[in-house]
C-alpha cells in the first residue's frame, strides 16, 4: 500500500517551499494552465485533430448530392480571324450526381474516419498528458536545483569561515599546514560542486521557459499529491482501461479493419444517379453545303441512373486489398505493443514511487545522524580528540544527505504524476485547471454538419506565444 508517515509529508513540503520564498510565487496550478494554453506541442496535437475530424467530414461528403454548372460558347469561323454569327452557339447546363449504392465502400470509409476519429482523441489526450507531465517536471527540476544551489551556496560558506579558522589555529600552533591545506582543498571542491549546482539550475529554468513559455521568476512550494492507486495492479488494471496511448492503437486497428472492408467494397457495382437541366442558344449554324443559316433555343432536361460493374481492374484492387489487410497486421501488433508498454509504464511508475518514499524515509533518517555526528565531530575537534579532516568529512556527509533528500522528494513527485500519466489522469478536467479547456468533440460536430464549400476555417496563426527572447536564464 502507498501510505506516507504525515510527519514525512510535512518535511518534504517544508523542504521543497524554502526553495522559493517569494510574496507572489508561481504556483504548479498556474504553470500547468499557462503551458495547456500556449504550449505549442499541444497546440500543435490540437491543430492535428482538427485535420482527422476534417478526413470524417471529408468521407461522409461522398454521400451527399453535387452540383456543378457549365457554360459552353462555340464559334466556327470559316476563315482564320473571320468572326460573325455564322456557326456559333451558347449553351449551358446545370446537373446533380447523387450516390446511390457503393458497394459498401463509402460506409466503411466513413466507418473507418470514425475510428481515427476516435484515435485521434486518445491521441490528443496522451500528447495532454505528457505535456502537462513535463511541466511537474520541469516545476520539481527548478526546486530541486534551487535547493541544491542554496545547499552548496551554504556549504561553500561554512568552509570558508572553516579554513580562516584553520589558519588562525595554525597561527597559533594549535593545526598544522597540513591542516590548513585540507580546508583549502575542501573548499574548492564545494565551490566547484556549487558552480556545477547553479549551472543545472540555469538548465532547469530554460527548459521550464521552453515548455511553459517563460522564466520561473518564482515557484511556490508543490502542493500535495492528488489521489493514486493503492496498489501495482489497480494501476495495470486502470491504465489498461483508460490509458491514452493502448485505446488510440485500438481505435488505430478498428479503422484498419474497415479500411479493408473497403478496399473490398471496391470489387463491387455502383449505382449513381445524374439530373440537368441544359440551355442552348444557337445564334447562327451552317446546315448543308449551302450554308442555309439557323438559330433557335433548345432546352433539355435528363434522369440517368447508371450502374457500373467492375469485370477486370488489372489486379489493382487485389493489392489494395492485401495492402490494407497488411495495415491492419500492423496496427494489430502496434496494439499489442501498446498494451505491453501501458502495462510496463504502469508497473515502473509505480515501483518509481514506491523506491524514492522509501529512499526519502532513509535520507532524512540520514541527514538527521549525519547533523548529530557533524555537532559531535567538531565539539570533540574543539578539545583534540578529532582531526580537521574528520570534521571535513562529516561536513560533506550532511551535504550529500541533505542532496540525496532533495532529489529523493523530487523523484517521488515525478514519479507519481508518471504514474498519473500512465493512466491518462494528468489532464486539465482532471486537474481542474483554471483554463477554458478545449473540446475536440465540438469542432467534429461543427466539420461533419458543415455542407458549405465557403465555410470558414481556423485561422492559421499559432494560438502558442513565443518565448521571450532575451539573456540566458539566471541560476539564482
Amino acid at each position: 500500500m502507498l501510505t506516507r508517515n504525515w510527519m514525512i509529508r510535512a518535511a518534504t513540503v517544508s523542504l521543497l517551499a524554502s526553495a522559493s520564498v517569494a510574496a507572489q510565487a508561481e504556483t504548479l496550478k498556474e504553470a500547468l494552465a499557462a503551458a495547456y494554453d500556449s504550449n505549442p506541442e499541444l497546440a500543435a496535437a490540437r491543430a492535428q485533430m482538427r485535420t482527422v475530424d476534417e478526413q470524417r467530414a471529408q468521407a461522409g461528403a461522398q454521400m451527399r448530392p453535387g452540383a456543378q454548372l457549365t457554360g459552353t460558347v462555340n464559334q466556327e469561323t470559316p476563315n482564320p480571324g473571320e468572326f460573325s454569327d455564322r456557326s456559333r452557339s451558347v449553351s449551358g447546363q446545370i446537373g446533380v450526381q447523387q450516390p446511390i449504392w457503393h458497394g459498401g465502400r463509402i460506409v466503411n470509409q466513413i466507418g473507418a474516419a470514425d475510428q481515427r476519429v476516435l484515435a485521434g482523441r486518445e491521441s490528443l489526450r496522451q500528447t495532454e498528458n505528457r505535456v502537462l507531465l513535463s511541466v511537474v517536471t520541469a516545476f520539481s527540476d527548478v526546486l530541486r536545483d534551487q535547493r541544491e544551489a542554496e545547499l552548496t551556496t551554504n556549504q561553500v560558506r561554512v568552509l570558508d569561515r572553516q579554513l580562516q579558522a584553520s589558519r588562525d589555529r595554525f597561527e597559533v600552533g594549535d593545526l598544522t599546514r597540513t591542516d590548513v591545506a585540507q580546508s583549502q582543498a575542501r573548499l574548492a571542491s564545494a565551490r566547484a560542486q556549487n558552480i556545477a549546482a547553479k549551472g543545472r539550475l540555469a538548465i532547469s529554468r530554460e527548459a521550464y521557459r521552453r515548455i511553459v513559455g517563460r522564466l520561473p521568476e518564482s515557484l511556490d512550494a508543490l502542493p500535495s499529491l492528488p489521489v493514486l492507486p493503492g496498489t501495482q495492479e489497480q494501476a495495470v488494471d486502470i491504465a489498461l482501461a483508460e490509458g491514452p496511448a493502448l485505446q488510440a492503437a485500438r481505435f488505430a486497428e478498428a479503422a484498419a479493419r474497415r479500411d479493408v472492408a473497403s478496399a473490398k467494397a471496391e470489387r463491387n457495382p455502383t449505382i449513381d444517379a445524374r439530373a440537368g437541366i441544359g440551355y442552348t442558344n444557337f445564334r447562327g449554324t451552317t446546315s448543308g453545303t449551302g450554308g442555309v443559316r439557323v438559330g433557335g433555343i433548345d432546352y433539355s432536361q435528363n434522369l440517368i441512373v447508371s450502374a457500373t460493374i467492375p469485370i477486370y481492374q488489372a489486379g489493382a484492387v487485389g493489392s489494395q486489398i492485401r495492402a490494407a489487410e497488411a495495415r491492419r497486421s500492423q496496427a494489430l501488433e502496434q496494439a499489442i505493443l501498446a498494451e505491453r508498454q501501458t502495462i510496463e509504464g504502469a508497473r515502473g511508475s509505480y515501483e518509481q514511487l514506491v523506491t524514492a518514499r522509501s529512499t526519502i524515509e532513509a535520507a532524512q533518517a540520514a541527514v538527521e545522524a549525519n547533523r548529530l555526528a557533524l555537532e559531535g565531530v567538531r565539539a570533540e575537534n574543539l578539545v583534540g580528540s578529532r582531526t580537521v579532516l574528520e570534521v571535513l568529512d562529516a561536513e560533506q556527509e550532511l551535504l550529500n544527505s541533505e542532496v540525496e533528500l532533495v532529489r529523493a522528494q523530487r523523484n517521488e513527485y515525478v514519479a507519481a504524476y508518471s504514474l498519473l500519466s500512465a493512466l491518462g489522469r494528468v489532464e486539465a478536467a482532471r486537474l481542474e485547471l483554471p483554463v477554458e479547456r478545449y473540446d475536440p468533440a465540438a469542432y467534429g460536430k461543427a466539420a461533419r454538419g458543415s455542407w458549405s464549400d465557403w465555410a470558414p476555417g481556423v485561422n492559421a496563426q499559432p494560438v502558442s506565444r513565443p518565448a521571450k527572447v532575451g539573456p540566458p536564464a539566471p541560476a539564482e
